[in-house]
């Protein structure tokens, strides 16, 4: 019965090891729960790009098959047709770019957690901890004999 007191502070040592490294490890649950919320802004983001992209499409597939918009875009870039002059007032810049929304970019970060090394060194403590405590329970009780 002696022994299994000592084998209480290996046990605790385990314990607190698998507790930590289940909700606050590299791979535990809080870990994943952030891993999940970057996948969704990730999707989010791409299904965005998505909508983006098809308007761009939209814009080129205008350009190189409607002639009305090319000649409105080339107007607004200062270009004209060969029998047009221009009168260049100087000072009040060109017209207005375009806007063009090509979307953000998004890079993920690293989720938090608590590093291995520190687990390993709670839970070590831990065991130890608990191993005193009882060593020091039986020193006092054969104190007390």
């Amino acid at each position: 019965m002696r022994i299994m007191k000592y084998l209480t502070g290996i046990w605790a040592a385990i314990a607190v090891y698998t507790l930590f490294s289940f909700f606050g490890g590299p791979k535990g649950l809080i870990a994943f729960d952030y891993l999940l919320n970057e996948r969704e802004i990730q999707l989010d983001n791409i299904n965005d790009l998505g909508i983006i992209n098809e308007e761009l499409d939209r814009s080129k597939n205008n350009l190189l098959y409607d002639y009305d918009t090319m000649m409105v875009l080339a107007r607004q870039l200062g270009y004209g047709r060969e029998d047009e002059r221009f009168i260049r007032i100087v000072g009040l810049g060109n017209t207005l770019p375009v806007p063009v929304i090509t979307g953000k970019v998004y890079s993920a970060q690293n989720p938090n957690f608590i590093p291995d090394l520190n687990i390993k060194i709670t839970a070590l403590c831990a065991g130890l901890l608990v191993f005193a405590f009882l060593l020091m329970l039986e020193i006092i009780e054969k104190r007390t004999r």
